[in-house]
């Protein structure tokens, strides 16, 4: 299988390359842009692309290659940064721009029978760079402009090494995904030889030779990752997983018995319950910070898994519904950029773990695992259902995780799930749920005074989790959510809407 190694300078749009790469149907893999040449050549790549970043190429301590990248024979696409440090390193000149350029701009298509092939004239790209390309490296051609840089586009064709000012990547570039086609296939000579068989036949595979004789416990939270991540080892190795579900006592209305039912009946898994929602609680009291609260969780579940792994006998292997998503938020992979949060399969592991992980979805994005779930024959509606945090409900109750609260975030997130789905928004949205601030409001019912909680209403809608927009809801919809829980969730005189976006916000609150 042919792939590509997208090495991380700092952008925000890393992760848009790495997918828009894998839907034309080329495996792709982001590295850090300090990754040693070694290891890069060990990738053995077809192609590589630089990725943007917001440093400037000339200034003390940027981010570099590895030395000798451009020795490598290998076919190379530089993305804005990426094409800036082409040409320092090839030659070129880099300088201050007098004018930056953000935002939209027209593309003058110069030459079409390369990088810009089929590419329509004036067609809008765009940019987010404040240096220029004072000059091109010797050997390039100049093959596309706008009207405030000159080498908007530039290709050498006898060595195979590409650039682009602006962003393929990102969905403001009309013709983005035809500039990456166009890298891929007609100049670097790949082959769109990855989709999701492909990848379930190798896992499948690769599991089998990981685990060999020994067994696997899988911990499921009812969400579509650990299910997929459950179902492929279960083909790779059968009645050697042994799945464990675990009531924490944080998820939501009537979920734990629901999908206890379907574990077992509907997608015929070996599956453990245990009901630890009272030590859950016990050891998440008076812990108020979102990441000692997403550790003591992950510490929790390790320790159960663990302890049934003693009596299980055998278990040598944990596996983790662990998608890309959590790895680059939860890591400093991408290049110089700083960590988000751990998540809770990523950050909330002890050191000295004696299981190995077996993390099969580690390098899918959300819309890959569901394209998954469907390959291995899981339902629509399941697939389709909003993500939810490993942490449950903790991380939606902002402040000290206790019974009286959850009972109360609990029943708000029901009224709000039912009525999404009667407002047949609920496929549109990628997730809709509530959450409990730790403060308390002056309001009026019945003509007494109250001093109540105030709940909050998040709607977002996203592709992949890694940016999102809040829902402009129908006020008609957000007044039946806002009557209901205040008229039937004891304890909550106020409810509010979140409109904030992804970045610079999260989607979760915590």
């Amino acid at each position: 299988m042919q792939k590509v190694l997208i090495l991380d300078f700092g952008s925000q749009y890393t992760q848009l390359i790495a997918r828009k790469v894998r839907e034309l149907g080329v495996y792709s893999e982001i590295l850090p842009f300090s990754t040693p040449l070694a290891k890069v050549r060990e990738a053995a790549p077809s192609a590589i692309v630089l990725s943007g970043g917001p440093q400037s190429v000339y200034e003390k301590g940027a981010p570099h290659p590895p030395e000798g990248l451009f020795d490598l024979g290998v076919p190379i696409l530089g993305i804005c940064y990426g094409v800036q440090l082409m040409a320092h390193f090839l030659g070129g000149k880099v300088i201050p721009s007098k004018e930056r350029e953000y935002g939209f701009a027209s593309l003058r298509v110069l030459d079409r029978s390369g990088l810009l092939a089929r590419v329509k004239d004036r067609e809008q790209v765009w940019m987010s760079h404040g240096d220029r390309l004072e000059k091109v490296p010797p050997g390039f051609a100049v093959t596309g402009s706008t009207a405030n840089t000159k080498a908007a586009a530039i290709e050498d064709r006898g060595r195979r090494f590409f650039g682009v000012q602006f962003h393929p990547e990102v969905i403001h570039t009309r013709e983005g995904q035809r500039v990456l086609g166009n890298f891929l296939f007609r100049l670097a000579g790949l082959k769109a030889d990855w989709n999701i068989s492909s990848f379930v036949e190798n896992k499948v595979r690769e599991i089998r030779e990981t685990v060999g004789r020994g067994k696997v416990i899988c911990g499921l939270s009812g969400g579509v990752d650990s299910l997929v991540t459950s179902l492929i080892i279960h083909k790779a190795v059968r009645d050697k997983l042994v799945c464990i579900f675990i009531d924490n006592g944080l998820l939501r209305k009537g979920q734990y018995a629901d999908l206890m039912e379907a574990f077992r009946h509907k997608f015929a898994l070996k599956v453990i319950g245990i009901d630890a929602s009272d030590l859950f609680l016990e050891k998440l009291q008076g812990i108020v910070s979102p990441e000692r609260k997403r550790k003591t969780i992950g510490r929790l579940f390790i320790h159960l898994f663990d302890r049934e792994a003693t009596r299980i006998g055998g278990a040598e292997f944990l596996a983790q519904g662990t998608i890309y998503p959590d790895v680059i938020e939860s890591n400093p992979v991408k290049g110089p950029s700083s960590v988000i949060k751990s998540h809770h399969n990523v950050g909330g592991l002890p050191k000295g773990l004696r299981f190995k992980l077996v993390e099969p979805l580690r390098e899918l994005f959300k819309d890959e695992v569901r394209a998954l779930a469907l390959e291995l024959g899981v339902d629509k509606d399941f697939i389709h259902q909003h993500p939810f945090p490993g942490p449950g409900l903790a991380v939606r109750l902002i402040g000290e995780v206790n019974r009286e609260s959850l009972e109360i975030l609990r029943a708000a997130d029901d009224i709000i799930l039912q009525e999404v789905r009667r407002a047949g928004i609920y496929r549109r949205l990628w997730q809709a749920f509530a959450v409990l601030l730790p403060v308390r409001s002056v309001g009026v019912m019945g003509d007494q005074r109250t001093y109540h909680r105030v709940v909050v209403v998040r709607l977002v809608q996203s592709t992949d989790g890694m940016t999102a927009n809040w829902y402009p809801a129908a006020p008609k919809l957000m007044s039946r959510i806002s009557t209901r829980i205040v008229n039937e969730v004891q304890g909550v005189n106020r409810v509010v809407y979140d409109v904030t976006t992804k970045p610079p916000g999260t989607i979760e609150w915590e």
